[in-house]
């Protein structure tokens, strides 16, 4: 394809990530007003959070196997229409309820905006240009959550929150005739029926998984794990992932297909995947750090946080470079060691102003070496054409799940050392631990002349 041609692409897939990214950064200062416009509990309000995630979790494989058989061009388009709908949903919501409704749409819809974008580059791109391009699109997020805030807040000052929902419209009327003309319109050839019961059991086994995670209680561990609602949702995902395995072994067109986990460096790949999320999942906790060890305020432990974005941002195009230049398995190396350090430096030094802002760069330059374009260029590299994007979407459904188990897990881990800097400082000792953990994997990971082979052949 021409050049010209793939920068049009890659500016579309560029804006439509970042509409999705956008949402995610201004919901959390959005959530108070809500609360307050609908007199709502806290506990309440969550669930405006909580059913975005979930519905995300569940749309992400399903809306990618359909682009694989259905063809890029029509799924995203799709995509970008459920989410402007759940946006307008949500907008002139009269009552929480139908805010809540309006994110599970807007959540499922997102689901597949980020893996079909990445199959597209992946369908359109020369394999030497993959991953400045994968790079790219995955900075959208560090800019995302650099201006969103910022953003919100300039609009709950001077409009009201309802305003922050109509953002997405005049995304869509400049994505959806774009991605009419420009995107890829064939998906694979039918192999079969679809999978809809595979579908139904996947969406099964992540709904469980994700309700039993959210209800633990960190400083309770031992005893939210046996308590029912973790128990029943825990047990019924277990059974429902049985069922699954069995459902997709028998399927013509399955929506997880076996060869996903085919190889060395697929399994690899996921596993490093799944590591990522309980590592960026662990960086919500790090305000909660600044505040029990300098005394600051809330918002001004946020506030801190802005370098770790940066870099992030800065990262993830830089990295996306490097693996045109030198391949995955040095990328991911390299953003392993410094995820590595800076957690560690979290959890064993005397945290003073410099200390933090070196750990949380380094930790910030890790994550965009891991949650940007090395492990999604891997997959576009190791998986099927056929299964492009489904690759891409098992890579979000593991950091996703990742996340959610970090959310528990360091919580726990604090919570029983006591709580305070002494309590954070622990967790972020165990997390320095997943971090080598993920460095000495990165170590068994392909060549660069064993990646280029695999994509030649």
């Amino acid at each position: 394809m021409p050049k010209n041609n793939t920068s049009r692409i890659l500016s579309l897939l560029f804006l439509g990530v970042l509409m999705a990214a956008l949402d995610i950064a201004i919901i959390g200062p959005a959530l108070p007003a809500i609360r307050d416009a609908f007199q709502a509990t806290d506990r309440a309000v969550v669930w405006v959070f909580t059913t975005y995630l979930l519905f995300n979790l569940i749309g992400t494989p399903i809306m990618a196997k359909l682009s694989d058989r259905l063809g890029r061009r029509d799924v995203y388009i799709a995509d970008v229409l459920l989410f402007v709908l759940g946006s307008v949903v949500v907008a002139l919501a009269p009552s929480l309820w139908w805010v809540i409704v309006g994110r599970g749409i807007q959540g499922f819809g997102a689901g597949g905006i980020f893996p079909v974008a990445a199959a597209v580059i992946g369908d359109t791109f020369p394999p030497e240009r993959r991953g400045r391009a994968l790079g790219i699109i995955g900075s959208v997020f560090g800019v995302a959550f650099l201006v969103g805030p910022v953003l919100a807040g300039v609009v709950l000052h001077y409009f009201s929150w309802h305003m922050l929902f109509w953002g997405p419209v005049p995304f869509a009327l400049v994505l959806i005739p774009l991605a009419w003309r420009w995107l890829p319109a064939q998906g694979t050839p039918a192999r079969g029926r679809m999978d809809a019961l595979g579908m139904a059991m996947l969406a099964g086994v992540l709904a469980a998984l994700a309700f039993a995670l959210n209800q633990l209680d960190a400083k309770h561990l031992a005893a939210s794990l046996r308590s029912p609602q973790v128990v029943l949702p825990l047990a019924l995902g277990v059974l429902l992932l049985f069922v699954l395995a069995k459902v997709e072994r028998e399927a013509d067109d399955p929506i997880i297909h076996p060869a996903l986990f085919g190889s060395r460096q697929l399994l690899l790949a996921n596993a490093l995947a799944f590591g990522a999320g309980v590592i960026e999942g662990s960086t919500v906790f790090i305000p909660a750090l600044l505040v029990a060890a300098f005394g600051v305020s809330e918002s001004r432990a946020s506030f801190m946080l802005l370098p770790m974005v940066a870099t992030l941002s800065v990262g993830a195009p830089l990295f996306g470079h490097g693996l045109d230049r030198v391949g995955s398995r040095l990328v991911i190396i390299v953003g392993t060691l410094l995820a590595a350090l800076g957690t560690l430096a979290l959890g064993f030094f005397s945290l003073t102003p410099t200390v933090f802002y070196l750990a949380a760069a380094a930790i910030g330059f890790g994550l965009s070496a891991l949650l940007g374009a090395p492990l999604r260029y891997i997959m576009l590299g190791e998986a099927p054409r056929s299964e492009r994007a489904a690759a891409q979407a098992l890579i979000a459904v593991m950091t996703k799940v990742g996340q959610m188990l970090a959310a528990a897990a360091v919580g726990a881990v604090a919570a029983s050392m006591g709580g305070g800097a002494v309590g954070y400082s622990a967790s972020f000792q165990v997390l320095g631990g997943v971090a080598l953990l993920l460095f000495v994997l990165a170590l068994f990971l392909k060549r660069r002349h064993e990646e280029v082979a695999t994509r030649q052949a």
